[in-house]
């Protein structure tokens, strides 16, 4: 079966389930994007390791790469290779000097590591075909080059917010380690520096 390159093009609270995200995977110069629901940990670490922020102690995935890292074992790409009764599955294509292994892995934690790796996302045809949706080709253009989201249901909160308060906000969930509030947070600042 031929593969299909995927990338992130979205993290985002779930409209249909309380207390979980969705993770928006687009088709690579192509119109169809594959939304998965995860966990709120996954997502954050997903988000984490998106921005690019350092949290003052290794998340789990941070700890799985030193792992793999330590051991040189090198993760060269991920697979969403199957889908049941709504449920992703997914593997991890891994090898060491002496030997190449595929890994099952929730999908959730395989593109929290793909993101860290910097390793291609892919799968199948018939998985796009069941659980992808197409987008407008004017709404792909729209998009395109517009840089990956993540949202939280109180934006308009941190609109009525003042510099000050902002900044405030952000050192106390950086201290809770909710970093995909804080991502919201300093995006909300950036957005008036630039003002």
């Amino acid at each position: 079966m031929k593969k299909i390159e995927l990338e992130i093009v979205a993290l985002s609270h779930s409209i249909t389930q309380t207390h979980s995200y969705a993770v928006v995977l687009g088709e690579i110069n192509g119109l169809r994007r594959l939304p998965i629901v995860i966990g709120g940990f996954e997502a954050q670490a997903i988000a984490v390791a998106l921005e690019r922020m350092n949290p003052s102690r290794p998340l789990t995935h941070d700890l799985m790469k030193n792992f793999m890292l330590a051991f040189n074992v090198e993760l060269h790409e991920i697979v969403i290779n199957d889908l049941q009764e709504g449920i992703f599955y997914s593997k991890l294509v891994c090898s060491s000097s002496s030997d190449t292994v595929e890994i099952d892995s929730r999908t959730s934690d395989a593109l929290a590591l793909a993101v860290r790796f910097g390793c291609p996302i892919y799968t199948y045809e018939n998985i796009l075909d069941q659980a992808g949706v197409l987008m407008e080709d004017d709404q792909r253009k729209a998009s395109a080059g517009a840089p990956v989201t993540t949202e939280t249901g109180s934006k308009d909160n941190l609109k009525t917010m003042s510099l000050e308060e902002l900044n405030t906000l952000l050192n106390e969930v950086l201290e809770h380690e909710d970093y995909i509030r804080a991502i919201a947070i300093r995006d909300e600042i950036k957005s008036r520096e630039k003002k």
